[in-house]
């Protein structure tokens, strides 16, 4: 039973960068395999990225080499630090443990935008 609280999301042009963050509760945590998923609208929710609990990563085609999650298991704390941002990465932003999913969070809205 993890609860789950995104922000820093916002607007920002293309080629501008934001960090998310994924504050979560509950025990425990750093166990955890966990993962950044995003919804555009008129689209099904994606997967983005993962970290696990030994911080391996993976990361979807469409963001490699811009994005990077992390995680700090002292805070109870996953996020995602996103470069080079395009217009199609516009989407609600959310956090949760790659499986099982617990009960998602309200998500942080990101806008690439000129």
């Amino acid at each position: 039973q993890v609860q789950l609280v995104e922000s820093g999301g916002g607007l920002v042009q293309p080629g501008g960068s934001l960090r998310l963050s994924c504050a979560a509760s509950g025990r425990p945590f750093s166990i955890y395999a966990m993962g950044w998923y995003r919804q555009a609208p008129g689209k099904q929710r994606e997967l983005v990225a993962t970290i696990s609990n030994m911080a391996v990563t993976n990361y979807a085609d469409s963001v490699k080499g811009r994005f990077t999650i992390s995680r700090d298991n002292a805070k109870n704390t996953v996020y995602l630090q996103m470069n080079s941002l395009k217009p199609e990465d516009t989407a609600v932003y959310y956090c949760n443990k790659v499986s099982p999913w617990s009960n998602w969070g309200q998500g942080t809205q990101v806008t690439v935008s000129s």
